[in-house]
């Protein structure tokens, strides 16, 4: 029994890591992360769909709950005007069965 709840914590706690609850920051200083929106799918290193609840963001796969405090978010992000000043590229997309990575090389920015 002390193995299934040891078990149990672990999921638990693996799930919470690896989640993508977003919080959009206003200051540059404030985020882990600097994202610019592309305009073309194809030039993304993510292609994100923006879920309504936040149980639907789970996993590292680009699925993103835009959460409204700082404390209840897994990342920290701040959205860039230039892609140069970009640690990661974003496209949006209005289909979940689009979302993605694109550049695996970046996935670890939000593990």
């Amino acid at each position: 029994m002390k193995n299934i709840l040891i078990l149990l914590t672990i999921l638990i706690i693996s799930c919470e890591v690896y989640g993508q609850k977003i919080f959009s920051a206003d200051y540059k200083s404030d985020a882990k992360i600097k994202v610019f929106v592309v305009e073309y799918k194809s030039d993304a290193d993510l292609v994100v769909y923006k879920c309504q609840y936040k149980s639907d963001a789970s996993g590292n796969q680009g699925l993103w709950y835009f959460c409204e405090y700082k404390s209840d978010a897994d990342k920290i992000i701040y959205f860039v005007d230039y892609a140069s000043d970009a640690d990661l590229k974003v496209f949006f997309t209005e289909y979940k069965s689009d979302a993605g990575w694109k550049n695996k090389s970046k996935q670890h920015l939000f593990y």
